[in-house]
């Protein structure tokens, strides 16, 4: 298939998507509506790292297969849209979808005659149904299709060229046949559904996912009070063949970045207003939301107190392989030390600290090296794995006492206790 596709909103998942389509063979437009943004694209300078998606968008640049602008009118020759907005996550983990609804104001005008916007961003129930209908007002040739993204920040482009399964939402038999036609090229199924179906699955999946982790911390906990150990239970939960090896079964300090909050939020607000029984959305939602406190709590009985102590962060990305630092949950257990007057240093190897502003509150560290030094405690909360590989005698030798907490049960225990590290860690 040789189609021309663009992608509206060049921040991660615009930019994925752009990528993807032009390694496809497509030939694509991104669009987004800053224009400094469209000048460091154009480059090959990404708004955020993920691994190995710069050279790929140097490749679709050099073969011009691939074209940035900032003007909107630039996506009238295209097939297919792709609506790729990361959706914003309010405080309270709820959506704001002001940005899809005016993306769809802004294109309906230069969309041609048939051409399918595919909204991949994330949507919450019903969104969809009222996009189309904004989107055929005055235009009823266009269409619009729902294709929820999978994308996982670290292995995003692989997660998107190797989907094993797509779900396509559609109202229309003719823009659901166009669109499969378009993900022929891809090594999946396709699943077809209504729009609404879609949604749901998207975020059925991203809840059941929060849930499995939520569980994983309370089974830690458990552990924790009678003896266990949850690396054994964990392992014997995914030995039976109706759980697998590849469940989301990893404890440590519950999950973050407001994906996965903004799902169950997206159910739990469908069933208040529904007044009906599915109360587990909500409640998972709000035990997550209490992990903090409890690894907080934990720094605090291992410390003694907080204040006066110098405390080292490693990792301060909500998971390896991002530099996004929104929504990021150890952040915000820093804000609870700091609350408590404890001082503290932050190090993490690809956080973009500018998203934070000039005065973020604590002291960012250069290296592993400098938020030891005269440290009383090393807290590990994301798993890059050059703190596998670092020199822990070394480190050791920095800190004011040798005690770390690996609230993501990521080092290796037996390594680090005989240089003299006293070593935490969950569920054991």
């Amino acid at each position: 298939m040789d189609a021309t596709v663009g992608t509206i909103g060049l921040w991660h998942l615009g930019c994925v998507l752009s990528a993807a389509w032009s390694r496809l063979g497509q030939t694509v437009i991104g669009f987004d509506h800053d224009p400094a943004r469209i000048e460091d694209l154009k480059r090959g300078t990404l708004p955020l790292y993920e691994p190995g998606l710069s050279e790929v968008v140097r490749e679709g640049l050099r073969a011009g297969k691939l074209a940035f602008s900032a003007d909107v009118r630039a996506l009238a020759p295209c097939d297919f849209i792709f609506l790729a907005y990361d959706t914003p996550v309010r405080e309270d983990d709820s959506s704001d979808p002001a940005i899809l609804e005016q993306a769809v104001e802004d294109v309906r005008p230069v969309m041609k005659d048939g051409a399918v916007l595919i909204v991949s961003s994330q949507s919450p129930i019903g969104l969809c149904r009222e996009l189309r209908r904004r989107l055929q007002r005055e235009r009823p040739s266009l269409e619009l299709a729902y294709s929820p993204e999978n994308l996982r920040l670290g292995d995003a482009l692989r997660c998107y060229l190797e989907p094993g399964r797509i779900i396509l939402g559609a109202a229309d038999d003719g823009a659901r046949d166009k669109c499969r036609k378009l993900f022929s090229l891809l090594p999946a199924e396709v699943l077809s559904m209504s729009l609404e179906s879609a949604e749901i699955v998207k975020h059925g999946i991203n809840s059941f996912l929060a849930t499995s982790i939520v569980f994983a911390n309370q089974l830690a906990d458990i552990c924790e009070a009678a003896g266990g150990r949850v690396d054994d239970v964990v392992a014997g939960l995914k030995s039976d063949p109706r759980i697998g090896p590849r469940a989301y079964l990893g404890p440590g300090i519950g999950f973050s970045g407001g994906t996965l909050g903004r799902d169950l939020k997206v159910l739990d607000e469908k069933n208040t207003a529904a007044g009906g029984a599915a109360r587990l959305f909500g409640l998972v939602h709000a035990l997550n939301a209490e992990r903090k406190q409890v690894i907080f709590r934990r720094i605090e009985r291992i410390l003694g107190g907080c204040a006066g102590r110098t405390v080292g962060v490693l990792g301060a990305t909500y998971k390896p392989g991002t530099s996004t630092l929104r929504r990021s949950l150890p952040l915000e257990i820093v804000g609870l030390l700091l609350a408590k007057k404890a001082e503290v240093r932050v190090y993490d190897p690809k956080a973009d600290y500018a998203e934070l502003g000039p005065r973020p509150g604590f002291r960012i560290a250069a290296s592993l090296a400098e938020a030891a030094a005269g440290a009383d405690l090393l807290v590990l909360m994301t798993e890059w794995p050059e703190f596998r590989s670092a020199d822990w005698r070394a480190v050791a030798g920095l800190m004011r006492q040798r005690v770390i907490f690996d609230a993501k049960n990521y080092l290796d225990e037996a390594a680090l206790v005989p240089l003299g590290l006293v070593y935490h860690s969950v569920g054991r």
